[in-house]
């Protein structure tokens, strides 16, 4: 007989179709946005647009952010089956705005709803594992989806690859139209209905002004031209995002947890780790290929591997570290956390003046520190939430690590 919380347990009868289709969930977001990336070079050269890659990235991005942050209250108003069926339809819809792009113009466009509709995914995922998932299980859950990320991580760049070697990259848009409708109908069948939580509470609309206010302002800064333009925007935008968490703790009707901001909770101080673990590394993520390609000679796909050592070291420690009993889950977290430190301050360094072995190194310690940590830290803000706002620390989850 399987114990609660070991990998034969989460694969019984009743758990594998819900896990199945829950990695299904992660991998719509992970695999598209690595195919995406693969392609862009072959969309421009068709449909113009290489001055402005960056939007097409901030788009999908604005939009994973701000339904990712909506996602909570949206499982809370609809139900989860229901409003996991609703972000999957508007993912396809988005690819498919994609596939038939005429313009930069309508695939940027087709971005932003295609971001909408994966930000939702992901973040009513992490919902999911907390409604559908016993908490034992947790650790061996999220240790599952690091993996996804890993598949992703080999396979994406592949993918994309031969679409656009093919000179086809309009089929993968296509392929990942019919892997959303396939999660929807999944999602039909196999997420059990809940009840609709009654109407009253209204839209927490000063928060989400802010939210769209700040992460506009952030996304701009990464594609406006000159540093001071881009220093303020960044600088305006973090303030817009201070403020959403100042009258988030005060709103009523909330978008994120009341104790988000408050950092004598355990809440929101791991969304606040979360936070700043992510804003260390992102840097190695999104400009780590280029600099690899520039300072070490390497080729595009084998730069996107390099840095694909982040997926490898997370998603191996994630599954080491998934059986832990919880009285060690602190440790791991400090560990993870001081392990992150360290795989930051030597990727700085062998990304300049080291070898490729050394940056590969440094990348997979980096993982490694995510994958040690990842798990019981998302465990700890779920858990530290009151019983009604469960959902929305759940959805806050993925939404900062955005």
């Amino acid at each position: 007989m399987p114990t609660p919380n070991s990998w034969r347990a989460l694969l019984n009868a009743e758990l594998a179709p819900r896990f199945a289709l829950l990695c299904l969930g992660i991998w719509l977001n992970a695999a598209d946005t690595l195919v995406t990336v693969t392609i862009m070079p072959s969309v421009a050269r068709e449909i113009g647009g290489y001055q402005y890659f960056g939007w097409s990235i901030a788009a999908f991005l604005l939009g994973s952010i701000l339904a990712g942050a909506c996602a909570g209250k949206l499982s809370i108003r609809l139900g989860l089956r229901n409003a996991t069926a609703l972000a999957g339809l508007l993912y396809a819809l988005g690819c498919a705005m994609g596939a038939l792009a005429p313009d930069f113009l309508t695939f940027v466009a087709g971005r932003l709803v295609q971001g909408l509709g994966a930000g939702a995914i992901v973040s009513l995922c992490y919902v999911a594992i907390s409604a559908m998932f016993p908490e034992s299980l947790w650790p061996r859950v999220y240790g599952a989806i690091a993996g996804v990320w890993g598949a992703a991580t080999l396979l994406g760049p592949l993918c994309g690859g031969l679409f656009a070697q093919a000179g086809f990259w309009r089929g993968a848009f296509w392929l990942f139209v019919a892997q959303g409708v396939i999660f929807v109908g999944a999602v039909l069948v196999m997420v059990p209905a809940a009840p609709k939580a009654p109407a009253g509470g209204r839209i927490p609309g000063r928060q989400l002004a802010l939210l769209v206010v700040g992460v506009s302002l952030i996304a701009a800064a990464g594609v406006v031209p000159g540093h001071l333009t881009a220093g303020l925007c960044a600088l305006f935008g973090v303030a817009a995002l201070a403020a959403l968490l100042l009258v988030n703790g005060r709103a009523e009707d909330r978008l994120l947890p009341r104790a988000a901001g408050d950092l004598t909770t355990a809440t929101g101080l791991g969304l606040m780790v979360i936070f700043f673990c992510e804003a260390a590394t992102m840097g190695f993520s999104v400009y780590g290929p280029a600099f690899i390609q520039a300072l070490h000679g390497a080729s595009p796909l084998l730069s996107g591997y390099v840095i694909g050592a982040i997926a490898a070291g997370w998603t191996g420690f994630s599954f080491a570290v998934a059986g832990l009993k919880p009285k060690h889950e602190g440790l791991a977290i400090r560990l993870g956390a001081a392990i992150i430190a360290v795989g930051v301050a030597w990727g700085a360094v062998e990304m300049v003046r080291g070898g490729l072995w050394g940056v590969v190194a440094s990348m997979f310690t980096l993982g490694a520190g995510f994958g040690i940590c990842w798990a019981f830290l998302a465990k700890r803000v779920i858990g530290g939430a009151p019983e009604g706002e469960q959902a929305l620390a759940t959805a806050a989850v993925p939404t900062t690590q955005l």
